[in-house]
């Protein structure tokens, strides 16, 4: 009796353990580390060496060398696009190997990003919320053998804890103790629509193929000021307190809806406000570059 009944409450428990388990799940993969050597596939390496039937995507291998703010960027730029249990791996780590955390954020609309709490998780957690942090337990979420390398998180911990979790070996409670809801975050210029019908925010990332400047102004705060397709929009552009442009531009559908070479206020595939000029680069021409010291302003005007 005893042989017959051990089997099925072994079955039971494994099963409850694994509740809140994800199964086979994509795992995406982002970091600054290029393509150039053999770190991107050591780190794919390890994952494979979890499940070898994981999924394995890249978001991207350029961002800038410790870009932090690109890289919270570049998660909320494409997170929305992905399924629900996606596991995002995000290694921008300028202080790999010091006492800052290593982390799985859930967030409400049950994606995870595994990535160092240094100010990454800043747009996920202000625009998917965030259900629940915890913090990597290496002694049990660690690549055997690792322990003595301390430079190289990205392999030993991060797409190791991430195949590990996409995989179903672990559960989201594996992964270690809970910590508060919270996360530390780079402060910078939120969209907002003044009484006077002036939009400020921020220029978090460039079109960089093309030298597009995005912003983080949403197409709704274009209504709300009195711009509406045909109108001319003022623009003012400044890193910090030093004015890099001023000009103005038609607010229009897209690209060859101006002369060659002309400017445009346009709204980018997010349904944000971008400036940019027909078949050439804004961002060269007038050096206007991006990040949370980036602002600009545009109003209303003949």
């Amino acid at each position: 009796m005893d042989i017959r009944i051990v089997p099925r409450a072994l079955v039971l428990a494994l099963s409850l353990v694994g509740a809140s388990a994800l199964a086979n799940e994509a795992l995406v993969f982002q970091t600054d580390f290029g393509l150039k050597d053999g770190a991107v596939s050591a780190m794919k390496g390890v994952a494979f060496g979890v499940d070898r039937t994981l999924p394995l995507h890249d978001l991207t291998h350029e961002i800038p060398a410790y870009n932090i703010w690109e890289a919270s960027y570049r998660l909320y730029q494409t997170l929305q696009y992905w399924p629900a249990g996606t596991v995002f791996v995000s290694v921008v780590d300028p202080g790999v190997g010091t006492e800052r955390k290593s982390v799985v954020l859930k967030t409400r609309s049950g994606h995870y990003i595994v990535s160092p709490d240094n100010g990454t998780l800043t747009l996920v957690a202000e625009h998917f919320g965030i259900e629940a942090v915890r913090q990597i337990d290496e002694k049990t979420n660690r690549l055997k053998g690792s322990e003595k390398s301390y430079t190289f998180h990205g392999r030993d911990v991060y797409a190791y804890t991430g195949a590990r979790l996409a995989s179903g070996a672990i559960s989201f409670e594996q992964v270690g103790p809970l910590l508060p809801a919270e996360v530390v975050t780079i402060p910078y210029q939120p969209a907002v629509a003044e009484q006077d019908g002036t939009l400020k925010g921020t220029i978090p990332i460039l079109d960089v193929q093309y030298g597009n400047v995005w912003t983080n102004i949403d197409d709704s705060l274009l209504t709300k000021a009195g711009i509406h397709k045909g109108d001319n929009a003022c623009i003012r552009i400044s890193e910090g307190d030093a004015l890099k442009y001023e000009g103005k531009a038609p607010y229009v559908s897209s690209f060859g809806d101006v002369p060659e070479g002309q400017p445009l206020v346009y709204l980018n595939s997010l349904l944000q406000v971008s400036v940019a000029l027909n078949m050439d680069s804004f961002a060269a021409k007038h050096q206007v570059q991006s990040g949370a010291n980036w602002h600009i302003s545009l109003k209303k005007c003949g």
